[in-house]
């Protein structure tokens, strides 16, 4: 039997496709209201079980392979994904409003476009060899400009080669770059480096990061926070993923020589000590594969969750058991962790998979958007009881 997030990605491949096919390359409406609604984020809905007093619910549904997420100065919500496509979600995420809103394929064709980033009206993509530009994006959904090469001569493997993108307190945009293996010791990868916007003065911020598919800055500090996805063929429960901390750059984060914080790699152990790399703020579960990463700033969320950090955990591949597959959470004493633990869970029931987040947003009234690329979907998380003091 096809599973049911497979069923629903051959069709919405399918309907991108006839859509590039007859002509529409450029800004086409993929669905507005119930067009390609999918039993698959019914199954999300129906098996997430998160803490009392709040609601996962589906913001759209038809939005294939759903990735990195951006939001415009109007509203627009960019979603990136790793198949080729761009797209445009319109209608404001913070209203609340029942009307689903109209998903645009703004650009197809692309390699591999992951990472998407917004500044100064400017939508900026990251593909996996170049980072390029659409200008006054917001104006132009229905027929989006000409992109703007801003930098073009990024590593093109494909092998963790699908970058996270973002624009940090500096104004610089952070890029990362992923070792090109599960385990090598290879130059100019495994490193998370930043650039002016207009992609000169690249520079590396970061070594020693194997493959991190998302960053953020602490509210206050505004030091870099970034996640890492561990090596595979360890073992089921080794080595954890990681939760890291760059307080300011030329730290060594051990890759590929030590993971966590404190393994040896068997193979490349030798090229540096454990003790002298920048450990991990907090040590995650095996596999989990963990990609977004968030502060919670808002005050919708009951005072408990503010302050701590939201991370998706796209979930494991190669585990004699998944994990992963969830939202957790990390609470922390100043910069000190004291607390992992889940949010969101049921994405996976067994070997069945149902759903797989990847990035996270913060609106504005405090609710969470969540992308899932295995139900094309973005599901929106609110607070529903009206007493936050708990």
């Amino acid at each position: 039997m096809v599973h049911r997030s497979c069923e629903l990605s051959c069709r919405q491949w399918l309907a991108v496709f006839l859509v590039t096919a007859l002509g529409c390359t450029w800004g086409c409406t993929l669905g507005c209201a119930n067009a390609l609604a999918s039993p698959a984020t019914d199954q999300v809905v129906a098996n997430v079980k998160l803490p009392p007093g709040f609601k996962l619910s589906v913001y759209a549904d038809n939005v294939p392979g759903a990735r990195s997420l951006a939001l415009g100065q109007q509203g627009t919500l960019f979603v990136g994904t790793r198949s080729g496509s761009v797209f445009a979600v319109s209608g404001r995420p913070t209203a609340a409003g029942t009307t689903r809103p109209v998903v645009r394929v703004l650009a197809s064709n692309l390699n591999m476009p992951n990472g998407v980033a917004f500044r100064d009206g400017a939508l900026y993509v990251a593909e996996i060899h170049r980072i390029i530009r659409y200008d006054n994006i917001e104006s132009s959904l229905t027929q989006a400009p000409a992109p703007k090469v801003v930098r073009g001569d990024l590593p093109k493997d494909r092998h963790h080669g699908w970058r996270y993108v973002d624009f940090g307190p500096d104004g610089k945009l952070y890029v990362s770059i992923g070792a090109p293996c599960n385990v090598c010791n290879e130059p100019n990868y495994a490193s998370i480096s930043r650039m002016n916007p207009d992609g000169s003065g690249l520079e590396v911020f970061a070594r020693g990061i194997r493959n991190s598919v998302g960053f953020t800055w602490h509210p206050t500090s505004r030091e870099l926070w970034f996640t890492d996805n561990g090596r595979d063929f360890l073992g089921d429960d080794a080595p954890p993923c990681e939760l890291n901390r760059a307080p300011h750059a030329g730290l060594d984060f051990g890759f590929p020589y030590c993971h966590g914080s404190n393994i040896k790699d068997p193979d490349f152990g030798k090229l540096g000590e454990c003790s002298k790399m920048t450990p991990p703020v907090q040590q995650l579960g095996a596999h989990v594969a963990p990609l977004a990463v968030k502060f919670y700033t808002g005050d919708a969320f009951p005072a408990v969750y503010r302050g701590q950090a939201f991370i998706a955990e796209h979930g494991s591949w190669n585990r004699s058991e998944k994990s992963g597959y969830r939202l957790t959470t990390v609470k922390f004493d100043g910069n000190q962790a004291v607390a992992y633990a889940p949010f969101a869970t049921g994405f996976h029931r067994g070997n069945q998979v149902f759903g797989r987040p990847v990035d996270l947003l913060m609106l504005e009234g405090g609710s969470m958007l969540v992308s899932d690329d295995a139900a094309g979907a973005i599901y929106r998380i609110d607070y529903t009881n009206t007493d936050v003091s708990k």
